[in-house]
């Protein structure tokens, strides 16, 4: 008799009145006070700078590497427009106070996961279930799109878009008059062409690096000069570091918020304020719409325009699957066939 007396007081697992508790969802058990906001607030900046800090510290300390990795894209311009590899600076403090910044960038960006992932414990404790689970269910995504169109720009787009540029100031000369003519078949060549530097020389000779496109003068074998010269026209770049350095810092969160295509596109759908429909429906008027970006943005369009577009079409194509599959699976969870 005690035995089916405690039988019946003790709820069993598959009881329906247990698992409707189970699923009871008090929204006051996921509240926390003004102060323990503002005090766990405090304690992920604390851990969120120190990282920061040590990303900064690194990077500022491989000297001019850093430096190196926004300058590569340039350098690869003016390789193939064939011009002098050098940039300038108008100011005493801009090469230092632009190396701390890309060193700044740079330490960002390698601390990026940390800070991400102390953004999300602060986040996260102020949200619901629900919410918690669509943010981890998307955020590896939108990390690895932001991620992919960094690299996409710093590999591809942007060698090209400069080296268009370059090229478009050549290919549009403005004609100089010379006074007198040299008749070439009888005039010696007065600078040598070598690849690097000579191995020994004469103190005061002047050569052309053809590997860099630099004319050099030798004073002795540790003091070697760059001569500065201009294209064979009157319109030459004088490309200055800090303005580059910050065109390529503008571009690359360009390109990484641009990749964010397929999470805007599903998260309208989710919204409701665009379904499927309406979404596949404009497909030529974004279409369109990006063709002007992209020319903008890179206007040779046999190589730059077309390797820019086909990845934003992409990017808007995988956003409307995202949202189909969502639809998808929302309607199985409410049992709709």
């Amino acid at each position: 008799m005690t035995a089916t007396t405690d039988s019946t007081t003790q709820p069993s697992d598959k009881d329906p009145a247990q698992a409707s508790a189970k699923r009871h969802f008090d929204p006051d058990d996921f509240r926390m006070s003004i102060g323990e906001h503002l005090e766990e607030l405090r304690k992920r900046l604390f851990f969120g700078l120190i990282g920061f800090a040590v990303s900064f510290v690194i990077w500022f300390l491989l000297g001019d590497r850093a430096l190196a990795v926004f300058l590569r894209p340039l350098q690869i311009a003016f390789d193939r427009a064939h011009l002098q590899q050098q940039v300038y600076f108008t100011e005493a403090a801009e090469p230092f106070m632009t190396y701390v910044r890309v060193s700044m960038v740079l330490g960002f960006a390698m601390a990026s996961p940390w800070l991400v992932y102390q953004l999300w414990l602060f986040v996260a404790s102020g949200l619901y279930p629900r919410e918690r689970k669509y943010i981890t269910k998307y955020l590896p995504l939108s990390i690895t799109l932001l991620i992919s169109g960094m690299l996409f720009l710093y590999f591809y787009v942007l060698p090209l878009m400069l080296e268009f540029f370059l090229l478009f100031h050549i290919a549009n000369p403005i004609p100089v008059k010379h006074p007198y003519s040299i008749n070439s078949a009888t005039q010696p060549s007065l600078i040598q062409m070598i690849h690097g530097n000579p191995k020994s020389f004469v103190p005061g000779t002047v050569w052309f690096d053809s590997d860099y496109g630099l004319l050099k003068i030798g004073l002795s074998p540790d003091d070697i000069r760059i001569i500065a010269f201009g294209s064979g026209t009157l319109v030459s770049p004088m490309i200055t570091l800090s303005t580059y350095i910050d065109m390529v810092v503008e571009m690359l969160l360009s390109f990484g918020l641009a990749f964010q295509m397929p999470l805007v596109v599903l998260a309208l759908n989710k919204i409701g304020i665009m379904d499927l429909p309406t979404l596949r429906k404009f497909r030529r008027v974004v279409y369109f719409t990006m063709s002007i970006i992209a020319a903008v943005i890179v206007p040779d369009v046999a190589t730059g325009m077309i390797a820019l577009l086909v990845p934003l079409i992409l990017l808007y194509e995988l956003g409307i699957l995202l949202a189909a599959w969502s639809e998808r699976k929302a309607e199985k969870e409410s049992g709709v066939t």
